[in-house]
């Protein structure tokens, strides 16, 4: 009902504009000189309503049809050819029923004369009229089916891009205790003394990792922090085979980057090199650049099962999710090093949404600003015109024919500005804004 509403409202503003158009042109035609009455007058403007009325819903309605039954296909060529025969042939029905109306209702002709009387040059103008007002409708729609197809494909980036980085953080806390696990297991074989110490250390590790794998960021000082946690795990496992050198603390308070990644490097650095006591492990962590450097000497094992990638490939999926800066490696016969991009805040695509919704507002707002720009050319326009109209019709009739056009505008003008201000002068200005609360406040909806 709401829309029936609506649209009866749009035809009656289209009825009023195509009247004040037609009146135009038959005073400048020099037909007010001709005795056009104000009785005329007013015939003319209900049977224009009558027309305009009936054939913008019709059009209206079957459109709306085409564009709930094909979607996004609607704008293929063989659906657009249906929608203007359709648009065509309700047209023709819409022009026989009005003319129906006028002739048999108002006229009171008999339905044998109207239908005896019909001539197919009646529908000309009509139909002409139907058509214009039904591609209006097609441009309108494309502009507003382009539309939403944007903001429809920045939802699904940001969806994509947010489910995306939330399973790759979801394979951190199997993948780190799959690890940790076979260290320990190792230990109970080696020193089941250790493994005490070791299960005591892990819990606590673990718990950081419960803790920051949610995260998208984190500050280099408590991956640093923990990242020696972790070597102290590594420490109870090699002894003196690996050397570490950590820094205590970065340069940049504000420095941030992907939680677990210097982890899930030492871990690898472990995993894919060999580490005895005569062959030692040398790790070291430093800031270069704007990047957090992991270097260790290279030697790898000659046997190494196929790499499942969840590790150094997680830390480059999620960066790239997060920033535009890469994650950069490097290995020569002696040394491999990572290069992690030291953040200051989420860039990329973890901030789509965001993004999205900041872009949004400024549509919204430049939207609003045009909205509001229109309305001030609109009124303009009308203070320009209008008295010009009302001088013409003094100076060459005696017939009050400037009425039409100060009213019908002005009314067009009130509304247009009622809809750009938010004011409705029965439920008043503060209604929309109660009931966008209400539904936003109301959990089921």
């Amino acid at each position: 009902m709401t829309r029936f509403f609506k649209h009866l409202g749009k035809a009656l503003i289209i009825g009023g504009m195509i009247y004040f158009v037609f009146m135009a042109i038959f005073f400048f035609m020099g037909k007010f000189d001709q005795g056009f009455s104000y009785a005329r007058a007013w015939e003319e403007f209900y049977v224009n309503m009558i027309f305009t009325v009936i054939l913008y819903m019709v059009n209206a309605y079957w459109i709306e049809f085409l564009l709930v039954k094909y979607k996004h296909q609607f704008y293929q060529i063989k659906r657009l050819l249906l929608g203007i025969i359709g648009n065509i042939v309700l047209s023709v029905a819409g022009i026989f029923v009005s003319r129906s109306i006028v002739s048999v209702g108002i006229k009171e002709i008999s339905i044998s004369e109207f239908l005896l009387g019909e001539r197919l040059e009646y529908y000309k103008v009509s139909l002409l009229l139907a058509i214009f007002i039904s591609l209006i409708f097609y441009v309108a729609w494309y502009f507003k089916f382009r539309q939403e197809s944007k903001v429809k494909e920045q939802k699904i980036i940001a969806g994509t891009a947010s489910a995306k980085f939330d399973a790759l953080k979801n394979q951190l806390d199997p993948h780190f205790l799959f690890n940790s696990l076979n260290v320990l297991t190792s230990l109970i074989e080696e020193a089941p003394e250790k493994a005490q110490k070791f299960t005591t250390s892990l819990s606590k590790v673990y718990r950081y990792v419960l803790e920051q794998k949610n995260k998208d960021l984190v500050s280099v000082d408590e991956e640093l922090a923990f990242a020696k946690t972790y070597v102290r795990l590594l420490i109870m496992r090699f002894e003196g085979s690996i050397v570490f050198d950590i820094p205590e603390k970065t340069g940049n308070p504000e420095a941030r980057i992907i939680p677990l990644s210097l982890q899930l490097l030492l871990e690898n650095a472990v995993k894919h090199n060999i580490v005895t006591q005569n062959r030692p492990l040398k790790i070291r962590v430093y800031e270069e650049n704007g990047m957090l450097c992991v270097t260790n000497n290279l030697q790898e094992k000659q046997v190494v099962r196929k790499s499942s990638g969840v590790g150094l490939r997680n830390i480059q999926q999620r960066y790239s999710i997060l920033s535009t800066r890469e994650v950069q490696i490097e290995k020569s016969s002696s040394q491999f090093t990572v290069r992690l991009p030291v953040l200051t805040q989420k860039q990329h695509g973890i901030e789509t949404h965001e993004s999205f919704m900041q872009d949004k507002r400024y549509r919204k707002a430049k939207e609003k600003v045009e909205a509001i720009k229109g309305f001030y050319g609109n009124l303009l326009a009308y203070c320009l015109v209008i008295p010009v109209l009302g001088w013409l019709n003094y100076s060459t009739s005696n017939f009050p024919w400037a009425i039409f056009p100060a009213v019908g505008w002005g009314f067009g003008v009130a509304v247009h500005g009622m809809e750009v201000f938010g004011y409705n002068p029965i439920l008043g200005r503060s209604w929309e804004e109660r009931k966008i609360q209400e539904y936003m406040d109301d959990e089921n909806f």
